[in-house]
């Protein structure tokens, strides 16, 4: 018969966590970011001393930012590890629920473990404790309950016995995949329980890939023989399962043109000749032409997010047939459902298409699109000019290898990099489901740490560098070496782009639009190497190159700030890119621009199709 160790509540969880392991050798949360204060440094701190290396504990600087460096290494590390964040009581907890509200729109797993109020309550109202004058349960953890997948509150140590379960199962489902949120009272950490022993033993969480319903296969590979003109739309389920070879071999072998989004980028390499490039408002001309001409869409591991869809005009006179783990999202806009992994669909699919091809696949539409990509990202021949976005793109391009990776997350620059970075398979990431201004700088350190093996590029603009910056301090102290390319355009450009575009004035975007009695003098290269970063002025896109080569041979990260044109927009110029986007216009208004912009929207959304 098993017997008992005594341990506190917060020493049982960390033991416990430290012996979860995946298939291939690693736990499954590496370590935990943690910034303490009441609430978490008195059990949950102990208990991580105590552990020490066996469950690694890391020093953020922000409670929001540290939440996203661990994201970013789930998705680096397609789903198969994450990390855990510590938080005290209060605004140290709340500080994670923009993040964890990231982890969810992206499917990520992420271990949110939050300081609490007393469960015993005698010494409340505790500091910073939100107080529910007609609710005694509640706490501002509860503000996490929307945005995660499963939520907890630890009021007694026994209920870690099956919370702990809980929270694994949740972050290792492919199909239920997201953040877990662990409220741990404070009094209940630093209690003292007998556990099982059995309770410790190490257990090997395994990635389920469920296979398909054979009628709903069946049903699916009808579609696609029927199919003239199918277009695939390659999503990020397809990095999670692991798909990448059996897309490729898939699409190669039937002749379907490939497109994909943010997500779904770099599944398969640029060079293979199936990719066609970005889908919907910040597509290719390549990839819109395809879907514009569909008579079959099969989305693979994708949301179908507005980006993707067009606004749900790009593929309104297709059926669709959506390919995902998850039932939900398979069932999005009316298409036909195919519940699987996506590697073993893929496969089955394969099986039962024998030798149907699709019609040509428009393959001079795509060696067309990477000719005007080319040279669209040429480096200036204006020296004297302010280079675009587009040309930044070139020049890093241009000065790095095979095995870069891109990261972003909001701004011009994702759907700049989406038309325009030529990646290597698995040389893209981007946080574009929620699109959060502030995560690429953790972010980039997350990822890093996930693929030390790949040179990390973060692209960032001048006003997410602001938002968030502090965890380059954290990348120096624990020598992560990325390189940072920071765009100064002096002002949020993209949304000065997106105000005007939908009618409006500049206003309140840019700093010289702003109410402020002087324009900013900020002196990036003096504030990231104020932290201990390598940081430089990029007079050109010549500069930009050589730049971008010298960083490599550093142990810390590189911040290379280079000055940039607000406009044109990333696509600008290039025949046939983009598609529209549903930003609702104002219906009165006095200017002429204004009453333009809604004529132009009421014709784009009579285009929208309900359900396809």
């Amino acid at each position: 018969m098993s017997g008992t160790i005594r341990l506190t509540a917060a020493q049982a969880m960390m033991r416990w966590l430290s012996v979860q392991m995946t298939e291939e050798g690693p736990r499954f949360i590496e370590g935990v970011w943690a910034i303490f204060g009441h609430g978490n440094v008195a059990g949950i701190g102990e208990a991580l001393h105590g552990i020490g290396a066996a469950l690694p504990t890391w020093r953020g600087q922000n409670e929001q930012t540290m939440a996203h460096a661990a994201i970013a290494f789930a998705k680096g590390s397609a789903r198969r590890r994450a990390q855990a964040v510590t938080t005290s009581i209060g605004p140290g907890a709340t500080n994670v629920v923009t993040a964890a509200a990231l982890a969810h729109v992206n499917r990520l797993p992420l271990l949110i473990i939050a300081g609490d109020i007393f469960a015993s309550r005698r010494p409340d109202p505790v500091l910073q404790q939100v107080e529910d004058w007609d609710d005694g349960t509640v706490s501002a953890n509860d503000c996490f309950r929307p945005v995660v997948r499963y939520f907890d509150r630890i009021a007694r140590p026994e209920h870690l016995l099956s919370a702990l379960p809980r929270a694994m199962r949740v972050m290792t489902d492919p199909a239920n995949c997201g953040p877990v949120c662990l409220a741990f009272c404070q009094d209940v950490q630093a209690e003292a329980y007998d556990w099982p022993e059995a309770f410790f033993a190490p257990r090997v969480w395994r990635i389920r890939r469920p296979a398909p319903d054979a009628a709903e296969l069946e049903e699916v590979a009808g579609l696609i023989r029927e199919a003239r003109a199918p277009v695939i739309v390659a999503g990020g389920g397809v990095v999670y399962s692991g798909a990448e070879d059996a897309l490729a071999g898939f699409a190669s072998r039937h002749n379907i043109p490939v497109i994909e989004t943010q997500a779904g980028k770099s599944a398969l390499p640029q060079d293979h000749a199936m990719n066609y490039g970005a889908a919907g408002v910040d597509g290719s001309a390549a990839a819109n032409l395809v879907a514009g001409r569909a008579d079959l869409v099969i989305g693979i591991g994708t949301r179908l997010q507005d980006f993707t869809t067009g606004s749900r005009t790009l593929f309104s006179g297709a059926k669709l047939v959506s390919l995902n783990v998850q039932p939900y999202d398979a069932a999005k806009h009316g298409g036909v459902s195919l519940v699987a992994d996506a590697k073993v669909a893929l496969d089955a699919l394969t099986s039962a298409l024998g030798d149907y091809r699709a019609e040509a696949a428009l393959p001079q539409a795509r060696a067309d699109w990477l000719r005007a990509v080319d040279a669209h990202c040429a480096a200036p021949s204006d020296g004297n000019a302010l280079p675009t976005d587009a040309q930044v793109i070139g020049a890093v391009q241009r000065a790095t290898g095979e095995d870069a990776i891109a990261i972003c997350a909001a701004g011009t620059m994702p759907g700049a990099l989406k038309l325009l970075w030529q990646p290597s398979q698995g040389g893209y990431h981007m946080e574009y489901g929620y699109s959060c201004m502030g995560y690429e700088v953790a972010g980039a350190m997350g990822l890093k740490l996930a693929r030390p093996d790949r040179e990390v590029i973060c692209f960032v603009g001048d006003g997410s560098y602001m938002m968030a910056n502090s965890e380059l301090a954290t990348a120096v102290m624990r020598r992560v070496p990325f390189t940072v390319v920071l765009t100064d355009n002096r002002g949020y450009g993209c949304i000065n782009r997106l105000q005007q575009g939908t009618g409006g004035a500049a206003f309140n975007n840019m700093y010289v639009d702003s109410n402020v009695e002087a324009q900013p003098q900020i002196d990036f290269v003096a504030h990231a190497a104020s932290m201990g970063a390598h940081a430089v002025k990029a007079d050109s896109i010549a500069a930009l190159e050589s730049e971008i080569a010298a960083a490599r041979s550093r142990d810390i990260p590189t911040v290379i700030v280079i000055d940039t044109t607000a406009e044109p927009g990333p696509g600008d110029g290039l025949e046939g890119a983009g598609h529209f986007w549903d930003v609702a216009v104002p219906e009165i208004g006095d200017s002429d621009r204004l009453r333009a912009a809604y004529a132009d929207y009421l014709a784009n959304i009579a285009r929208q199709a309900l359900v396809n």
